[in-house]
């Protein structure tokens, strides 16, 4: 029986602990909040979204960073796993729109309550209010953990989950990152990841607080189409936010850098802070459901029925109340101007607006508005069948602390179970 060491209590922490601990383990969580899982806690606006139900081809195909190092991670304990293993542990699940899981009671707290109840069961060790400040290592192996109350602990084996540098007031705090390089480890630019980003244009103040759903949102560098996706977004009083950007900020977020309102915490000084490099074009289709043709002909039939009005009162139906003004002010067709008045080439080009409707991506927000983080610890210098270092045996990365990160969904989840998993079976007794 194996002495293993668990820096992090949150979902990939949590996971290699009961692993590891079922394989026969003794194992000690060291967690440096007064509870365990807080970032799991907020994930899904507080519903976790566990996982995502879908095939295998569609969950590579949803890992924006390194997905062909998960192949042995995700194959070792798959998203149907993972859902049999909640529920196994009396979480009783359901699967919404996108194939996203949720518990079935919506609260993030039943998943940290399963969990907890499982560690217990299988006699793992929690210790609360455990900072660690440096990991031990003699002869090129892991040999223990320096706390910052001076206190040592030995152990046979030790897993890094200590997340990112997102939500810094969750505890993630980048120490993992720190860890690593101490012990020779390469850790990639770091930057947040789904997360809102800014535009330029005076519009989107007037948005604020608008919820759009079923657009279709596609970001362009140029003429080169970066992303598409249908869905849900919102405006805020900086720019946009939503499922479709925050996924959209994954795949962009290299060409953006950094906006104005990355902060200058510690954390954020932390990592890289290139200036935006470039500007990149948003443009949200409002009525995907419908060709430019199709639109143009309902237009026409509102048109018809209010031919007597002024512009700016005919447009009611098309749409919610905060856009209707924007759109006017945009719609280059005089807002007085009678309905009767307005050209063929007016309404084209106002149903191309609607189609099109354009805003300018001038950077990300910073890490305490981003789900996750992109970059971490090289894959390179981690095994991806036993996610032990390459550089120091009996040390193991599991989780965001990683150069892993996917699109909203349960992805990033499905990475923390499936890696946190690999490293918690890897652990076989001396």
């Amino acid at each position: 029986m194996s002495r293993v060491l668990v820096v992090g209590g949150g979902a990939a922490g949590m996971m290699a602990a009961l692993t590891a601990a079922g394989n026969g383990h003794e194992v000690h969580v060291y967690e440096k909040n007064e509870k365990l899982g807080k970032k799991l806690f907020i994930t899904g606006k507080g519903r976790c979204n566990l996982t995502n139900a879908c095939d295998m081809d569609t969950l590579f195909a949803s890992v924006v960073s390194n997905p062909k190092f998960l192949y042995s991670a995700f194959y070792g304990f798959t998203n149907e796993q993972a859902i049999e293993f909640f529920e196994s542990l009396g979480l009783r699940t359901k699967t919404e729109r996108g194939n996203r899981v949720f518990p079935l009671s919506d609260h993030s707290s039943d998943v940290i309550r399963v969990l907890e109840k499982e560690m217990e069961k299988r006699n793992v060790r929690v210790h609360l209010h455990s900072e660690v400040k440096e990991v031990l290592t003699d002869g090129g192996a892991f040999s223990g953990l320096l706390f910052q109350n001076g206190k040592k602990e030995t152990g046979d084996a030790c897993i890094i989950a200590t997340g990112g540098l997102s939500y810094p007031s969750t505890g993630s705090t980048g120490d993992g990152y720190r860890f690593a390089e101490s012990t020779g480890h390469k850790v990639t630019e770091l930057a947040p990841s789904l997360v809102p980003m800014e535009v330029k244009e005076w519009y989107a103040k007037e948005l604020q607080g608008l919820s759009l759903r079923n657009v279709t949102a596609a970001v362009y560098d140029g003429k080169k189409k970066l992303y598409e996706e249908f869905g849900e977004m919102l405006f805020t009083h900086y720019g946009v936010s939503g499922p479709v950007i925050l996924s959209a900020s994954s795949v962009v977020g290299k060409k953006l850098g950094p906006g104005k309102g990355l902060g200058d915490t510690p954390e954020e000084k932390q990592a890289s802070r290139k200036p935006a490099t470039k500007e990149l074009t948003l443009k949200i289709d409002l009525k995907p459901a419908l060709t430019a043709e199709q639109l143009d002909q309902r237009v026409l039939r509102d048109f018809e029925k209010q031919k007597n009005k002024q512009f700016k009162n005919a447009v009611d139906k098309l749409f919610p109340v905060k856009l209707k003004p924007v759109m006017i002010k945009l719609g280059s067709i005089p807002p007085e101007k009678k309905v009767h008045e307005i050209s063929k080439e007016e309404r084209r080009r106002f149903v191309e607006l609607i189609k099109n409707f354009r805003m300018t991506l001038t950077g990300l927000r910073g890490f305490s508005e981003a789900i996750i983080t992109r970059g971490g610890v090289s894959v390179k210098d981690v095994d991806p069948g036993t996610m032990e270092s390459r550089h120091v045996k009996h040390l193991y990365f599991a989780g965001e602390v990683l150069d892993l990160d996917a699109l909203t969904g349960g992805f990033n989840l499905q990475i923390a179970w499936s890696t946190g998993y690999a490293a918690g079976n890897a652990i076989f007794s001396e």
